[in-house]
Formats: C-alpha cells, sequence, structure tokens
C-alpha cells in the first residue's frame, strides 16, 4: 500500500499544523493543502502577521479572503507538529522582512518538526537560514537565491529533503500535499 490508500501511514491523528501566510499568498497553495491536512485529521491555523484576514491571490488579481487565527507574534512552535509555507510572490517577500515570521520558520528546523514549502515559500527559509546543505525545488525565479542560501536545486515536482518537502508551483499541488501528508506523519526528522 501506498500513502494515498493505507488510511494510517495518512492520518495525523490530530497534529497540529500552522500555515505561516499573509496577503498575497496563492490561494490554490493555501487553500488545496490545508484542504488535505484537514482530510488526514490534522487540525490548521493559520497564522499571519496582524489579526483579522488575508487576502489571496488568485489568476494574477486579489483573491478571496481567508481568517487569520493567530498572530506570529503570539504563535509558539511548540504549539504545532508541523509547517506550510504557501507561495505567492508577495505572501513570503512581506514575511521575510518579519523577525518574529522567520523566527518561527527558524523554530521548525531547530525542533526536527516537518515544513512544506511551496513555489516562492522556499524564500522564507532562505531568509531563516536553514537551506544549506539541503535539496529543493521551489518557483525557478527564485533558484539562484535559494543557491545562494547554501541549498542544491533541483527542478522536479516535489523533493522531500529531511522533513523538507517543496514543490515548484500550484500544478505540482497533488504529488505535494501527499508528499507533505506522509513527512506530516513522522514524529521528528534529521535536519
Amino acid at each position: 500500500m501506498d500513502i494515498l490508500t493505507d488510511p494510517q501511514a495518512t492520518s495525523l491523528n490530530s497534529k497540529r499544523v500552522a500555515i505561516l501566510a499573509t496577503n498575497g499568498f496563492e490561494e490554490s497553495e493555501l487553500r488545496e493543502p490545508r484542504e488535505a491536512l484537514l482530510q488526514a485529521g490534522a487540525f490548521v491555523d493559520i497564522i499571519s502577521l496582524k489579526a483579522g484576514a488575508i487576502k489571496g491571490w488568485k489568476d494574477g488579481d486579489w483573491g478571496d479572503t481567508e481568517q487569520v487565527d493567530r498572530t506570529v507574534a503570539d504563535a509558539k512552535v511548540d504549539d504545532y507538529d508541523a509547517l506550510l509555507l504557501p507561495g505567492g510572490v508577495m505572501n513570503p517577500d512581506k514575511l521575510r522582512m518579519d523577525p518574529d515570521a522567520v523566527a518561527f520558520v527558524r523554530g521548525f528546523f531547530d525542533q526536527q518538526k516537518p515544513v512544506a514549502a511551496i513555489c516562492h515559500g522556499p524564500w522564507l527559509l532562505a531568509e531563516a537560514d536553514v537551506l544549506r546543505g539541503r535539496t529543493l525545488t521551489s518557483y525557478p525565479s527564485i533558484r539562484k537565491d535559494l543557491v545562494n542560501a547554501g541549498a542544491q536545486w533541483v527542478d522536479e515536482e516535489v523533493v522531500e529533503d529531511r522533513g523538507l518537502v517543496t514543490s515548484r508551483s500550484p500544478k505540482d499541488l497533488p504529488a505535494f500535499n501527499a508528499r507533505m501528508v506522509e513527512a506530516f506523519a513522522v514524529e521528528v526528522h534529521q535536519h
């Protein structure tokens, strides 16, 4: 049996997952992974820079909003089992300028908890200085930034390296979601 047919392998058994996002997140890269996490049994919180709602980006224009559950200033890594970083160009660019957001991301690596990042999401990982010696993928336009941060970049649908799951774009979401759920089911990863 594989991850998609073995219910034990895909069960997140009420694990808590943080989705770190702000205005300009790519709608499909937040919503589809969140749905996969919920279906696998996870509790999911949207963490952002400010309370209220954040606005998505869809098809080159502003999209719908998502309600924020906690601010990053109030969120603690200890309260979560895993982290999801959706893309969108504006979203990670704003987040990487916030010291609390960067520290929150770094904390998941310090505690060897799984992290999934898609599209431009890995930009935030470069800022958190957690990419040295890792293999990953992303949207091609940020490849050089990730390589300069110490990563080995590959052009593949989905890549997992010691609990870090990455993909390139919304077209990779089915593979990304399956690998993310599988990685999040593991208790601790050797970062």
